[in-house]
């Protein structure tokens, strides 16, 4: 035990002190947070910059005072002006830009043009073609001659939105959200698979490193080969939970305090509130934006709503599951080998399970309970990645149960298949393996 324990340490010491290690450890949470607050800061920086705008009608003042004018937008009305001398002159004039709106405009889409010396940004054409929108459905709906219909309008006005709620088995209730838990189903499994795949093939490489060196002929002199190789798969999982802890303390502490120093003091409370962050919102689209922040109200208190508690648990037992699962088999495939571009023959096998995975992953997260993804969450094989999309929306407790003593029991044999063939594997050079000496090598007494 104590020679397994010293492996472990070598293993694990010799690759977190690698700057490649530290560099990524500390570069990760950082791409991991400005994706989380970014969005959030461009949320609170609206565009102060003035805009006068000219609006030029066709022959007519349908129009006129239509498009209400924002704290950055200005609307300039011109009468008897000339089109074709403001396309090049309405910079030199002031104007930020010319809009010209043709009564034909309801028949023809491309009848109001804006003219602009930059690409104008969505907030400003979102704002005209609203109040240009509202105005025509108002005038067509005055030639039918119905009294009161602004009333009537505002009247059979509605919006629904979808609040949804998970009912525990002890009747406890609480407010769930089917965009975050899918959200979640899909970030879970795919991180799975990433450090699977990872940290596995690490081990199959220092496999092969040790093996072209010559070193390990020094060292199964001192410890067995299978000793040898619980060490190895068991320090390199080391690392990689560290990395994963390390990734998540690191990313909640730069949001913090991005969030203290990027963020305004007030955001929350005026989500919380139905204000809109944005100070340029158009006016025709206060119902929406109203809308918009009381989802995102709900939005908040359903990511506290999560039983973050269980997924993380459920995270690290099918990330340490999985892991020693196929790291067993990287060790195989990193013993039978001389070089790493000898591994495809014996990499197809173990990356066809994990890439079936993915796909049925796919599915789970849109259909949990679905007859395929009940399956594949039972196989040890894509357990780990199909699991972990279930997760996130309720599973029976016999089933999780279930799945991880089929990945428990399988590592078992799988690391057991592994030492024998690892014993011989290490020890041979020069020779090109196939799937039949592999077995030869299975059936081995000594």
């Amino acid at each position: 035990m104590n020679k397994i324990i010293l492996i472990i340490k070598r293993e694990y010491l010799s690759r977190v002190k690698k700057k490649s290690f530290i560099i990524m450890t500390l570069l990760a949470p950082l791409l991991m947070a400005a994706m989380l607050i970014i969005p959030f800061w461009m949320m609170s920086q609206g565009d102060d910059t003035e805009k006068d705008i000219a609006v030029v009608e066709e022959g007519t003042s349908l129009f006129t005072g239509v498009i209400p004018d924002t704290k950055t937008m200005r609307f300039h009305y011109l009468e008897d002006a000339r089109m074709e001398e403001l396309k090049t002159t309405f910079s030199d004039l002031g104007y930020y830009g010319v809009l010209y709106v043709s009564p034909k405009q309801a028949l023809v889409p491309g009848s109001v043009e804006f003219w602009c010396k930059q690409q104008p940004p969505l907030e400003v054409t979102m704002h005209i073609s609203n109040a240009l929108e509202k105005e025509i459905e108002r005038l067509k709906l005055e030639t039918y001659n119905i009294s009161n219909l602004d009333e009537i309008l505002a009247s059979v006005e509605t919006s629904i939105q979808i609040q949804t709620f998970k009912v525990s088995d002890t009747g406890e209730v609480k407010k769930s959200n089917t965009g975050i838990t899918m959200g979640i189903a899909y970030i879970s499994g795919f991180l799975i698979y990433m450090f699977t795949f990872m940290f596995g093939a690490q081990v199959m490489r220092g496999v092969i490193e040790e093996k072209t060196s010559r070193i390990v002929e020094v060292i199964v002199s001192s410890v067995k080969p299978f000793q040898l190789m619980l060490g190895k798969i068991v320090g390199i999982a080391l690392v990689g939970l560290t990395q994963f802890v390390s990734w998540v303390v690191l990313t909640g502490v730069i949001v913090s305090i991005a969030q203290s120093m990027f963020l305004p003091d007030n955001m929350m409370e005026q989500i919380q509130s139905g204000q809109s962050i944005m100070s340029a919102a158009p006016a025709a689209a206060q119902a929406s934006s109203t809308i918009q922040m009381t989802e995102a109200q709900r939005f908040i208190e359903s990511i506290y709503s999560v039983e973050w508690g269980l997924i993380i648990l459920t995270f690290i037992a099918y990330f340490m599951g999985g892991y020693l699962l196929y790291a067993s088999l990287f060790a195989i495939v990193g013993s039978a080998v001389d070089n790493e571009t000898d591994t495809q023959q014996f990499m197809l096998p173990i990356t066809i399970p994990m890439i079936l995975g993915l796909f049925v992953m796919l599915n789970a997260f849109q259909n949990p309970n679905s007859s395929i993804a009940f399956w594949f969450s039972l196989i040890p094989f894509t357990s780990p990645i199909v699991m972990m999309a279930r997760i996130p929306f309720g599973v029976p407790a016999w089933e999780l149960g279930t799945s991880l003593l089929l990945l428990v029991m399988t590592f078992i044999l799988t690391t057991w298949m592994a030492g024998k063939i690892y014993r011989t594997g290490i020890l041979m050079y020069g020779k090109k393996v196939s799937y039949k000496e592999l077995w030869k090598w299975l059936r081995y007494k000594n």
